[in-house]
């Protein structure tokens, strides 16, 4: 394959070497193991529950807190938090995408993104007393944070994978995030269910495994930023470079046009992942406050959800290989559609059937990401990844602000949390049909790209 053909071939003659790829792949699965444990032990297992324990010390004989002289209710605060973290990133993706692909200069981009994320994620150990508006604070800083660095790494993909390659190796990438959550979710229930042997008491357990989620991913991002190359597609931006990204952010959205299976992919995964998104911010603070489950039973049930997502996100990938990317991923939405309704009816205080709930997410969470991941890479003209990826990565947490919303309203409105997880299943069942009607196999040759074998409509 040619430097100048199917998206995925790289522009040096070192760099096309197999030898090349395997250690830029390996430095890339690198990234995922890093920032992963972020998205496993701060956002879905201890912020929710610890910022909204945080937000009822502070909050009125009502149950309210005023932010900005806005009553809310405390129990809505992390959602609406999380919304607007999104938002925020949403401001910053695009442009970081745009400047990426006009300098080539990908890794100061990462590695700037990657420790603000990492900074403000460690200085979670602050949060105590009344503090939720330092949480929240912190919280927007590290989602978005976590959003920027993700456009960035993605757009690596077509880079040092082939075609024929993309599934699997999105699919390890995945594996290897949910290895390092697993690994660093065993300590935190060391810690945090052994807390008195330690001499700490519960609260600030949980500040020293939020925190320590921010020092691994600040120190594990060594490796990619080590072995990952910046490539030089455009002219070197000087003085002008923010101007000139903001300029060809919009020429970006004008040329997407041009694409319109490219978009059409975009709006199914916006949608279906904004319901993945929101299951896995909002589960333990649906286990805690809905179901009455205390934190060691929701570190245990997250822990299993990260050891069967490894084995689920390899298993999902050999499935591609047989039925096509697009098949499987539709069949995992399906299984979401029945985890939301057997979560809607689990029995509170019954920790065995919120482990069965868990295991049925972890054999789907890991694959339904990869592979829409690695779909969306062989949709990508050649050249843009790192703009094209901006759109995905608004899709995949820029733009997933509408679920957490929705969460927080249904449970602002109702005082129920089993009717907030319910209304997420509308995001499942129009992303499946948005998805089904996506002809993938044209939407790959229209943005000029060969198509693998094997690749199914």
């Amino acid at each position: 394959m040619s430097a100048g053909t199917a998206n995925g071939a790289v522009g040096t003659a070192e760099a096309t070497t197999a030898a090349g790829r395997r250690r830029e792949q390996h430095g890339w699965y690198f990234y995922d193991f890093a920032s992963s444990v972020y998205s496993t032990s701060v956002l879905t297992v201890f912020l929710g529950p610890y910022l909204t324990s945080v937000a009822r010390a502070a909050a009125d004989a009502g149950g309210y807190v005023h932010p900005l002289g806005i009553p809310l209710r405390a129990g809505s605060v992390f959602a609406y938090t999380v919304s607007v973290s999104v938002i925020v990133a949403v401001l910053a993706m695009p442009l970081a995408g745009a400047v990426a692909d006009r300098t080539g200069r990908k890794k100061p981009l990462l590695a700037g993104a990657a420790y603000l994320g990492a900074a403000a994620t460690a200085g979670m150990f602050f949060l105590d007393g009344d503090r939720y508006l330092l949480g929240s604070a912190l919280l927007i800083v590290a989602n978005s944070s976590l959003a920027v660095s993700m456009v960035l790494y993605n757009a690596y993909l077509p880079q040092i994978a082939a075609p024929e390659e993309r599934d699997t190796v999105s699919s390890r990438g995945w594996a290897f995030g949910y290895t390092s959550g697993a690994l660093v979710l065993v300590l935190d229930l060391v810690l945090y269910s052994g807390h008195a042997r330690f001499g700490v008491s519960e609260a600030t357990a949980v500040r020293i495994c939020l925190a320590s989620a921010g020092v691994w991913w600040g120190a594990f991002t060594l490796i990619p930023l080590r072995r990952l190359r910046d490539r030089r597609t455009g002219p070197a931006a000087g003085s002008r470079a923010v101007g000139a990204g903001w300029r060809q952010l919009i020429g970006t959205l004008r040329d997407m046009r041009r694409y319109p299976l490219t978009l059409a992919f975009l709006l199914a995964y916006l949608v279906y992942n904004d319901g993945i998104q929101t299951v896995i911010s909002q589960a333990s603070v649906y286990g805690s406050e809905e179901l009455g489950l205390g934190q060691t039973t929701l570190i245990t049930a997250i822990l299993l959800v990260q050891v069967l997502a490894v084995a689920g996100a390899l298993g999902m990938g050999r499935l591609a290989r047989t039925h096509g990317a697009k098949r499987t991923v539709l069949g995992s939405l399906a299984v979401w559609t029945l985890i939301l309704g057997a979560g809607y009816f689990l029995p509170a205080r019954a920790p065995v059937w919120f482990f069965a709930l868990a295991a049925a997410i972890g054999a789907v969470l890991g694959g339904s990401q990869a592979l829409s991941r690695s779909l969306f890479s062989h949709m990508v003209p050649e050249g843009k990844e790192a703009e094209y990826f901006s759109a995905y990565e608004m899709s995949d947490r820029g733009l997933s602000w509408l679920g957490p919303l929705v969460f927080g309203l249904a449970y602002q409105l109702t005082g129920s949390y089993r009717a907030a997880i319910i209304s997420l299943v509308v995001f499942f069942v129009l992303g499946f049909f948005l998805l089904a009607r996506v002809p993938v196999r044209e939407a790959a040759a229209a943005a000029g790209n060969a198509v693998p074998s094997g690749f199914r409509h």
